[in-house]
């Protein structure tokens, strides 16, 4: 027990007054003659020693009494465990899309916000954060509408990041009791337990899961086979349980234009095939109804036909392959001689490819370094009799690479850097045993450029990364056989699909993207992103050729948007969630460090409640001091 006011308790010592008072009270006794006291000697004695008692009793009511009051204003009371230290509580609510699994008639998050409107106190300074929000130093009626109108997120923080944010907004007091509540689903994917060290700050775990929850999810949608008249769409579908045949539909816009169903196998996945006629516009929706999450029973997608990639081939070499690797569905490849070139061609193509000059012009050097600079893709094939020189002062402003000598000997291309971007879902496994091509002679070369293809002996047959690739060697039947090999032709293919980044059939939200639209934008003109109401400005970069938009931030919603030209609809691009939360994998707190673990935030904050509360006694020693005044009364009354 302990007191407000302690030094009131120095009046305790006035008690000894009354005491010594008792003790030395003399009293004077007046002498009286009787004749006959014999009889009245026994009468005193006894009226003596009754008066004596009640004098005793009342001293100690009296002396309780004071006691009492005395007590009472020095205000003692009892503390909670750290209700003497200033209180910090950080609230971390989960916001993900897998909170919208249902609980009763509400979703996760619904009942985790409810829970926290009833248990935290009105009075209470908290600082709550989301996934994507931060509620600093308020009190519940401050946001309890925002909490109410909370919307879920994307972006599910990890463990870790959770902890390191927490950390920054709690104060560097020390001593502080510092409470940080997790509230959460708490799925695996949020990280592992390794990472969730906290010191001096006690951290209490509040998981609340659904029970016995089916879900499907529309996983993925991608083009399976094409022909000139239909297209298949395949749809990858997943189930967390037991189920028999479920129905997809396929809509275009607001028009079902095909329905089928699914039926999962043993390890719970599933998929439909769609097939729709080819090159028609289609502003697709895949949908199902389940009684689980709501955010994956929908994917997005869009099919448009698709601009041709301009690619133009420079040089008098067999350029007779490049015609059958850029095919006319695709592409639009033309092949020019250096003496037939207008440079001025040059600015609207997405990759040119020097076939084997012997040296490249002063102003096509130029003219190329502009267009590398406006966004635009270059490959580099030398001829065998190459001037050296020539080609250094380019290569060098080009790329900082330089021809070094030339090797008149056979060489093996064995090795493949199958991380390249330009091998990127080319190869199921890393082959080994694959018929190496090779070359009679080649150039070394001194670069910084990754290598992409290699002899036996590690020096680099193509190098190359962000749109600039050089090969070492000619590629014509005189030198290489490199053409007969299938090794060139996703080689080759590749690096014309990357010269113009062609817009998926959908993308992920929160994923960087970048699409880009062959679009030449003035000065003053910008590519807006809309849909309904909403409208926003992604960053954008304008080239000669195209113009290139990215994605990170927006849009926070899924469904199809249209990117628009002064008003006008030039494409339109599908936006989904990501689906790692509909796997619904949980934790097990007990693999967690926390001060608690609870299933209840009602029961949690009333524990914090108490522990930092104060039992005031006051009100009992007023009580008890009245309780004595009572029983002096009594004495009075009763004890003769």
């Amino acid at each position: 027990m302990l007191f407000k006011h302690p030094e009131l308790l120095w009046a305790l010592l006035l008690l000894l007054i009354p005491i010594f008072i008792h003790l030395f009270q003399l009293r004077r006794f007046k002498k009286t003659p009787f004749t006959n006291v014999k009889i009245l000697k026994k009468v005193v004695a006894e009226s003596r020693k009754s008066n004596s008692l009640k004098k005793w009793l009342l001293l100690f009511t009296r002396l309780l009494l004071l006691t009492a009051l005395i007590i009472a204003f020095a205000q003692p009371f009892i503390p909670g465990k750290s209700a003497l230290k200033s209180n910090e509580i950080v609230i971390y609510l989960d916001n993900s899309l897998s909170m919208q699994a249902k609980m009763g008639t509400a979703t996760l998050l619904e009942n985790m916000v409810q829970g926290i409107l009833k248990s935290v106190p009105e009075e209470n300074i908290f600082t709550l954060f989301t996934n994507d929000k931060i509620f600093r130093e308020v009190r519940i009626g401050d946001i309890k509408n925002d909490l109410l109108a909370l919307p879920y997120s994307n972006n599910q923080l990890q463990l870790k990041e959770i902890n390191l944010k927490a950390k920054t907004l709690f104060s560097e007091a020390v001593g502080a009791q510092k409470d940080l509540v997790l509230i959460s689903d708490f799925q695996k994917r949020i990280g592992p337990s390794s990472t969730d060290s906290l010191p001096d700050i006690n951290r209490h775990l509040v998981k609340m899961t659904p029970e016995n929850l089916v879900n499907i999810s529309i996983d993925t949608v991608f083009i399976n086979s094409i022909s000139s008249e239909n297209l298949d769409l395949k749809s990858i579908l997943s189930t967390n349980a037991e189920l028999d045949n479920t129905p997809v539909s396929l809509y275009n816009g607001e028009k079902l234009i095909a329905k089928t169903s699914v039926t999962f196998n043993k390890n719970k996945k599933g998929e439909v095939i769609f097939t729709i006629p080819a090159n028609e516009l289609i502003n697709g929706e895949i949908l199902i109804s389940d009684s689980g999450l709501n955010y994956d029973n929908q994917l997005y997608f869009n099919l448009a036909k698709q601009d041709k990639i301009k690619v133009l081939s420079v040089g008098d070499a067999d350029s007779d392959f490049l015609r059958r690797i850029y095919d006319k569905e695709v592409f639009q490849y033309s092949n020019l001689s250096l003496k037939s070139l207008n440079y001025s061609l040059l600015e609207s193509q997405n990759l040119i490819i020097l076939n084997e000059l012997n040296a490249v012009p002063i102003a096509l050097q130029n003219a190329l370094q502009a267009f590398k600079n406006a966004g635009g893709s270059l490959a580099v094939i030398p001829s065998g009799q190459a001037n050296m020189e020539n080609y250094n002062s380019f290569l060098m402003g080009l790329s900082n690479t330089m021809l070094i000598s030339s090797v008149m000997e056979e060489r093996k291309i064995s090795q493949i850097a199958f991380a390249h971007p330009l091998y990127k879902n080319v190869f199921e496994k890393e082959v080994t045993n694959f018929q190496y091509p090779s070359v009679n002679s080649f150039y070394s070369i001194k670069s910084a450029k990754p290598k992409i293809l290699s002899y036996q002996s590690g020096d680099p047959f193509l190098v190359g990364e962000d749109g600039t690739y050089l090969f070492t060697a000619p590629i014509s039947k005189e030198n290489s056989n490199i053409l007969n090999s299938p090794l060139i032709v996703p080689t080759l293919y590749n690096m014309g699909m990357a010269s113009l980044k062609i817009p998926r059939i959908y993308e992920m939200i929160g994923s960087k993207t970048s699409v880009d639209i062959p679009v030449n934008l003035t000065k003053d003109r910008i590519l807006k992103v809309s849909q309904k109401d909403f409208e926003f400005i992604p960053f954008q970069q304008s080239f000669t050729n195209k113009t290139t938009l990215t994605f990170d931030d927006y849009p926070e919603i899924s469904g199809i948007y249209n990117i628009t030209d002064e008003g006008k609809i030039i494409k339109n691009i599908s936006f989904n969630f990501p689906r790692e939360e509909s796997q619904l994998h949980y934790m097990d707190l007990d693999e967690l460090n926390a001060s608690s673990k609870n299933n209840n935030i009602s029961a949690l904050f009333q524990n914090i409640e108490n522990d930092n509360s104060i039992n005031e006694l006051w009100k009992w020693f007023i009580i008890l001091a009245l309780a004595f005044i009572f029983i002096e009364v009594l004495i009075q009354k009763f004890l003769k």
